[in-house]
């Protein structure tokens, strides 16, 4: 990363309040959750894409990757040295890319299939959270598996957030599926930070003409009905999705091309974080994640 383009300041990033009055993860300063109502909107992508930019632009950003079934982070980072473990038999996350990551998918064999029921898998992820020790992180990521049954429920219920993002597709079936997310951390009182609306559009790389493949305005409708912000529109691009397999998220990416759709989507939501109510608890009170009976 350039230091001469580094626009976040650390050390002025707050400590913002989460559902769980009082409480926030040791070492985290905001815990925000990255949700869509279906698979396949690319909300891993958007989550390794917006938490490497903060990154590169000075923020101190982790992943935590909650989809146990599909662990496509280690992928989409470069596979990364395996996370150490510490004296006190804690886990000390993986370093790759500026980011903290810790995901099951370092600790379980690559073509392992994880055959779990839903409380053993949502008690794993729990467990995962409690045995990493975050390094003063700004904001951390968590990567939650789709849908609203019972994983997703467990764990937004557990787990102290400070807020949640909702990952959709213009196209219709995904912006029902995405109000389903939106009722669920609205029923479990999460403050909700706002919509992405990811593959909004596509431009030829031969003739420049744009074109909107899953249709146009899903995203807005859903803000207009939840009365939520739209972070931003992605575009649906080959280079995205190149560097995501090669495990080199945003490498075409430059920092000062701030008027790049993710980068501005990324700026977005640190602008409306910052606005949130502050949490005026000690400043990295004990983790207090509850386990599952």
């Amino acid at each position: 990363m350039n230091c001469r383009n580094t626009l976040i300041n650390s050390e002025s990033i707050r400590i913002h309040r989460t559902q769980l009055s009082g409480h926030v993860l040791r070492g985290v300063k905001n815990t925000i959750a990255i949700a869509s109502g279906k698979g396949g909107v690319g909300k891993s992508t958007v989550t390794v894409n917006l938490a490497t930019i903060l990154a590169r632009l000075g923020a101190k950003v982790g992943i935590l990757d909650a989809d146990i079934y599909g662990p496509s982070i280690p992928l989409m980072l470069g596979k990364p040295t395996q996370p150490l473990t510490s004296q006190d038999l804690k886990y000390l996350p993986a370093k790759i890319h500026g980011l903290q990551t810790m995901s099951i998918g370092y600790l379980a064999d690559e073509d392992q299939a994880l055959i779990w029921r839903g409380p053993m898998l949502a008690k794993a992820v729990l467990q995962l959270l409690n045995l990493t020790v975050w390094d003063n992180l700004d904001y951390l990521f968590i990567d939650l598996p789709p849908g609203t049954g019972d994983i997703p429920l467990s764990l937004v219920q557990k787990i102290p957030l400070t807020t949640a993002i909702i990952v959709t597709t213009p196209q219709e079936v995904a912006t029902i599926d995405a109000s389903k997310a939106i009722k669920l951390f609205n029923t479990t009182r999460i403050d909700i930070l706002g919509i992405v609306e990811n593959m909004a559009s596509h431009t030829c790389n031969h003739c420049g003409h744009q074109e909107t493949i899953f249709g146009i305005g899903g995203a807005e409708k859903l803000c207009e009905q939840f009365n939520l912000p739209l972070l931003g529109s992605l575009p649906l691009e080959q280079a995205v999705q190149q560097q995501a397999d090669l495990g080199r998220p945003m490498e075409f990416w430059d920092t000062n091309d701030l008027i790049n759709p993710w980068a501005k989507t990324a700026l977005n939501l640190t602008h409306l974080l910052a606005q949130k109510p502050l949490n005026y608890a000690a400043k990295f009170p004990p983790i207090v994640v509850n386990t599952i009976s």
